[in-house]
């Protein structure tokens, strides 16, 4: 998901869009049943080039990461897809309102990544358009938990195409303290508490370019959302993502914002 976009944190740290459109696929997994994930949010422009993902977590609400650069007059959010280029009676298209991240976001320190999207009408709910639920409890998902996450990003390093239909893979938690060494990221930049790493030890199973803002779901539970991984190493070992962890914090300040239950 074109050209990258670097930080000043580190010049091997990449941001999991692709400016322009294009994402990254998900590396060493499977397409999914069509419509399986009803809570998955593609975000296109242009109709066909896919800018980031996202989760439905209301009837016209989107919760995606902060990172993604979208542009409210050119962007759509589609709910209900599996493939981006057909037609399929499932989808259903949805302008951006407003768009609001959060107040503490840090691009230089990949902080606070997130951001919510309000849509311009609410969506119809059904088999396929489904909000998926907050966590009502904040648990920091063990080391050795095994997660999924699902986009329609790029499915090999340096392959500048996103995947056509909606893909998933099972990644592993990585403690902090083995993600922050110098085989890993080594503090450059430190992975915090309110950060989740995971993919594989052995690598081959990862997250990447286009699959921003996309949920991490640990136990049936969104526990994540996908933020930024190290460049060109999708799936490499030592190179596992790092996900945007649903404290407590962020989960009120998505509630208050928001307004009403989820």
């Amino acid at each position: 998901m074109g050209a990258f976009f670097t930080l000043s944190t580190s010049a091997a740290v990449i941001l999991l869009v692709i400016p322009g459109g294009l994402c990254v696929e998900i590396i060493g997994g499977d397409e999914v049943k069509p419509h399986s994930r009803p809570f998955m949010t593609l975000i296109i422009r242009n109709k066909t080039e896919v800018t980031c993902g996202g989760a439905l977590i209301k009837p016209n609400w989107v919760l995606t990461a902060a990172h993604c650069p979208l542009d409210n007059s050119k962007d759509e959010v589609v709910l209900g897809a599996h493939s981006i280029k057909r037609k399929e009676k499932e989808k259903q298209v949805f302008k951006i309102a407003k768009l609001i991240r959060h107040p503490c976001y840090w691009p230089d320190r990949l902080d606070h990544d997130l951001m919510l999207l309000q849509l311009n009408r609410r969506a119809k709910l059904n088999k396929a358009v489904k909000p998926i639920r907050l966590p009502t409890s904040v648990d920091d998902p063990k080391p050795g938990t095994v997660c999924r996450v699902a986009g329609w990003g790029q499915t090999q390093n340096n392959l500048r195409k996103p995947s056509e239909t909606l893909r998933e893979v099972n990644v592993t938690i990585i403690s902090r303290e083995t993600c922050n060494s110098a085989k890993y990221y080594g503090n450059k930049p430190t992975i915090t508490d309110r950060m989740i790493c995971a993919g594989s030890e052995k690598g081959k199973r990862d997250s990447c370019r286009g699959d921003s803002g996309g949920p991490l779901i640990c136990k049936n539970v969104m526990r994540g959302i996908t933020s930024f991984g190290k460049k060109n190493k999708c799936g490499a070992i030592g190179a596992p993502a790092v996900y945007t962890r649903l404290t407590k914090e962020y989960v009120q300040w998505i509630k208050k914002t928001i307004g009403g239950d989820l």
